[in-house]
């Protein structure tokens, strides 16, 4: 039986946990994963990230006249683990970026925020971004994880890294500090 490397990711919003807000100039290193390793899977490494969303909405005489959001990407060191003797830098550059990517769907989410126009209907539309954001975010990483082979096909992963730098850097404006 061929023993394969195998990454998972998942999302999770969990409140009252410990988080690490995404910075441009930190990089995840092993120390930043503080769950316990699950030996039962094959997986060598979980990263837990996510997207985390408020707003709010001031309203006149049943009249919507401003609303502020707050858009946050996460990564939860608690709820993300890896395998000691099996995990490596390329796996740790793997789980980067997963948490990249979920940095993208941020960015995606504020500019998607801005073009929106207030309304007595901007509840429901936020709401409905907020669905429709983390539903892309998760077909992405299903996908850069097929794609990739989960960090295993070397050359998909340079092509994701570069393509997820791209598009980081088109999204700019819309950066977590």
């Amino acid at each position: 039986m061929i023993k394969l490397l195998f990454v998972l990711c998942f999302f999770v919003c969990v409140q009252d946990e410990p988080a690490m807000s995404w910075n441009e100039s930190y990089k995840l290193s092993w120390a930043d994963f503080k769950g316990e390793p699950n030996y039962k899977v094959s997986a060598v490494a979980i990263t837990a990230s996510g997207i985390s969303f408020g707003f709010s909405v001031r309203e006149t005489d049943s009249k919507v006249i401003s609303f502020t959001t707050e858009v946050f990407c996460h990564f939860y060191p608690e709820q993300s683990w890896y395998k000691p003797n099996v995990a490596d830098n390329h796996v740790l550059g793997h789980e980067q970026l997963h948490f990249n990517i979920t940095e993208l769907h941020v960015r995606k989410f504020r500019q998607r925020i801005s073009q929106l126009k207030i309304s007595n209907t901007i509840k429901n539309e936020l709401r409905q971004l907020n669905k429709s954001i983390n539903e892309e975010l998760s077909v992405m990483q299903d996908k850069y994880d097929a794609e990739t082979n989960y960090s295993r096909h070397f050359e998909n992963q340079a092509k994701w890294k570069t393509y997820i730098a791209e598009e980081l850097e088109k999204f700019s404006k819309y950066k977590s500090n």
